[in-house]
């Protein structure tokens, strides 16, 4: 999942990236995107805590076989 921060020289809501340690900075040209991503982090988020649970109690199952 990508990074957004401020680009530090243009001041623009840039996604970060990071290879090789360079940090590259990729402009979001539009405000709707910006929100988009916004929505897909928080959705990654709640799948995730979701995924978590899951496997919590995929483990107590196991645990009384």
């Amino acid at each position: 999942m990508s990074q957004v921060a401020i680009c530090p020289t243009c001041g623009s809501k840039s996604k970060i990236k990071e290879k090789e340690g360079v940090v590259t900075y990729q402009a979001v040209q539009d405000e709707e995107a910006f929100k988009k991503i916004g929505q897909m982090k928080r959705a990654m988020e709640k799948f995730k805590a979701k995924a978590d649970n899951l496997e919590k109690e995929l483990e107590v199952l196991k645990a009384k076989l």
